[in-house]
């Protein structure tokens, strides 16, 4: 997206996301807290006045799900809606037999423990306890949905008035800009009878789902001024970078490829960026071991694959760097040793000499053109996996076999045809959280295509074909394969971006391992603040001795890190809107960063949205008063 100047956003939005911070509040005292769990998950659900029913809990809270941040809250809430007395009473009168405006104990307890999501029935008898006013056995339904709005509403005007009274929480997410919420009169509402009146209505038929976009929150303007905070204090405690950039067509490599390059030692490996529920980016790491110290010659790329090429391959524009570090034997020992930050046309490079050792290879993307995208057909009809012969077994349509057979070579690493058991636990782990066991990977050499102990790509298609056949034609564990691999319903790759590095060694032969390490993450963020840290100095807002900013300059990504050094958590107002041919890894061009205490935070990342284009990145970063 171009950080063009956009029009102020409308009152409605305003209110959307004070609304979002009000009710997050409610429950964490920190917008800074992550949702940990699906109970606390159902709780903001419920103070943000929704009704999520136990689908809707496990879309958004899925098995590989381990933390949701306040940006990825704002984001589900845009795609449920609020709980409404219309709807709930279009489901009620669905019970109500005899069209008197009552439901009667047995009625309601007989629809809610035998359809939908069923209840027990003690959450029955306390519905009752809360809408049974006159104790005769029947339920009001229209008294009781004006009672689940009413507590509903009430929940959120006390949450808002809250936050208003907290000058300072306000302040932290909007900088300086002046914003009421609707004025209502509140009231004291029982939070007992909101989550009792949402459990009830979760069992009510539901509008359609819809997929989570992409997410991010921004620092909205008010229409009466400037995002920038506008104080006195502001002002002096802000910082404003400014640099242009030439295109990339114009620009000759830095780093030519090494003559003789055909005869140096070589070695490569396959892996897959893949984008997960949390918008986070996770991928394989791989040791690297050299013998001698030697001239080596690292690059990644994204990687091409053979099949559907009437299909837009958007992965191949995804950026991509390598960070070697030396493998210490903790986290801390681990030091950065260097990282491709030049480009050869689609390659990321670096050359230099390694010493002998052993090293970790930590590959990365920005998450700038790797974004969160509908999984969903514009059609809302998804391809056909599987079919019926004129005989009337079971097969893999034609274009199913086309992408299991571009899965195999992403996830076939070593590129030798094959997948060892080694390489195939890598794809189970990704798809189904399991590993496949040596007793098991001997019953799958009897009964699929293998050579050497290794699946070939006829036996990886009989696997999946058995999976169909097991469930009579049922393509939902494909489909659970394949979206985990970063693919929509229209089997088009958009949520993952398979690469390729190559280790080029003049004097000895590289040896490359996959590995797939916990501490993975970590390593890499130490890694990528030390990258940025080590080639820029610091510079410190105007006004404060304890805030300093980064920023690295690289050939073709530009990266800031924030380091607070104070005692106490910083809020920093980022402003890109002046910046020009540019996309964000935040995704927004306003947007705020909560810094922990002496903790370094790296801000965002930027590339040219057009790599043919100058590109300038202009942006203002300011402490928020207050914080």
């Amino acid at each position: 997206m171009s950080f063009q100047e956009s029009p102020c956003p409308s009152y409605e939005e305003e209110a959307f996301y004070v609304q979002c911070r009000a009710s997050y509040l409610a429950v964490f005292r920190s917008s800074l807290t992550n949702i940990t769990s699906k109970q606390q998950l159902c709780r903001h659900f419920q103070q943000a006045g929704r009704n999520p029913t136990h689908a809707t809990l496990n879309k958004y809270w899925t098995p590989r799900t381990s933390k949701l941040n306040f940006d990825e809250f704002c984001e589900i809430l845009k795609s449920e809606k609020k709980t409404e007395e219309t709807g709930l009473m279009r489901a009620f009168k669905k019970m109500d037999v005899d069209s008197d405006g009552y439901i009667s104990h047995s009625e309601l307890e007989k629809a809610l423990t035998t359809r939908g999501e069923k209840m027990t029935t003690e959450e029955v008898n306390a519905i009752f306890s809360l809408a049974d006013v006159n104790e005769d056995g029947k339920l009001d339904y229209a008294e009781f949905c004006r009672l689940l709005v009413s507590t509903v509403e009430h929940c959120q005007v006390a949450a808002l008035e809250r936050l208003e009274a907290n000058a300072k929480l306000k302040r932290q997410n909007f900088g300086s800009q002046s914003y009421s919420p609707p004025k209502s009169s509140a009231s004291s509402a029982s939070s007992s009878a909101s989550s009792s009146a949402a459990q009830a209505s979760a069992t009510l038929p539901q509008p359609p789902e819809t997929p989570r976009a992409e997410s991010d929150t921004t620092l909205k303007k008010d229409s009466r001024s400037s995002s920038r905070p506008s104080s006195a204090r502001s002002r002096r405690s802000s910082l404003s970078n400014s640099i242009t950039m030439t295109s990339n067509s114009t620009k000759a490599s830095k780093i030519p490829e090494p003559s003789g390059l055909q005869e140096w030692h070589h070695s490569d490996m396959k892996g897959c960026f893949f984008l997960e529920d949390d918008e986070s980016i996770s991928s394989l790491q791989y040791q690297l071991h050299v013998s001698h110290t030697t001239n080596v010659y690292l690059t990644i790329q994204p990687l091409g694959l053979s099949h559907g090429p009437d299909k837009p391959s958007s992965w191949m524009t995804v950026d991509t760097a390598l960070f070697v570090m030396s493998a210490g034997e903790t986290k801390e020992d681990s030091a950065l040793v260097c990282f491709t930050d030049t480009k050869d046309k689609e390659k990321c490079v670096w050359k230099g000499e390694l010493n002998a050792g052993t090293y970790y290879l930590l590959p990365f993307t920005s998450g700038c053109k790797l974004k969160k995208r509908s999984k969903k057909s514009l059609s809302n009809k998804p391809v056909e996996l599987v079919y019926r012969t004129d005989t009337g077994e079971l097969d893999l349509t034609r274009e199913l076999r086309e992408v299991l057979s571009d899965i195999f070579e992403v996830i076939d690493l070593d590129g030798n045809g094959l997948l060892s058991l080694e390489e195939y636990n890598f794809f189970e782990l990704r798809t189904s959280g399991e590993k496949c066991d040596k007793d098991a990977w001997a019953v799958c050499k009897e009964n699929f295509d293998m050579r050497k102990n290794q699946l070939t790509r006829q036996g990886f298609m009989e696997l999946n074909l058995m999976e169909a056949t097991e469930k009579d034609g049922d393509p939902a564990d494909l489909w659970v394969t394949l979206e985990a691999m970063g693919y929509n319903q229209m089997l088009e790759l958009v949520e993952s971006c398979p690469f390729q590095l190559d280790v080029h060694c003049e004097g000895t032969q590289p040896s490359i391992q996959p590995l797939s390490m916990d501490s993975g993450p970590k390593l890499l963020n130490q890694a990528l603040q030390k990258s940025i840290t080590a080639k820029t100095g610091a510079k410190a807002l105007r006004g404060q001795d304890n805030v300093f900013i980064y920023i690295y300059r690289g050939e073709h990504r530009i990266s800031s890190l924030i380091a607070n050094k104070a005692n106490q958590k910083v809020t920093v107002h980022v402003n890109n809107e002046q910046s020009r041919n540019c996309c964000s890894s935040r995704g927004m061009s306003v947007f705020a960063v909560e810094v922990p205490a002496r903790t370094k935070m790296v801000c965002q990342h930027i590339l040219p949205i057009n790599e043919r284009q100058d590109w300038t990145y202009n942006c203002v970063e300011t402490i928020l008063p207050g914080t």
